[in-house]
């Protein structure tokens, strides 16, 4: 899946970006109050989509 497709997916769920370091950014979800980081690549496999869904407390369809 493209980054930008699933960042855009993150937000629209709720959640926010926390802080941006080296070669992840950290995203939180106010609403379960966890957070994950998610790579700065242009890809992102859709295993680890869903892993990141799961760390945020979000259905992982």
């Amino acid at each position: 899946m493209k980054r930008r497709e699933f960042v855009r997916s993150l937000e629209e769920a709720g959640c926010e970006i926390t802080r941006s370091s080296g070669k992840h950014d950290i995203y939180y979800n106010p609403t379960t109050g966890q957070s994950a980081p998610v790579p700065r690549h242009t890809e992102i496999a859709n295993t680890l989509c869903k892993v990141i869904r799961k760390q945020l407390g979000l259905p992982t369809d």
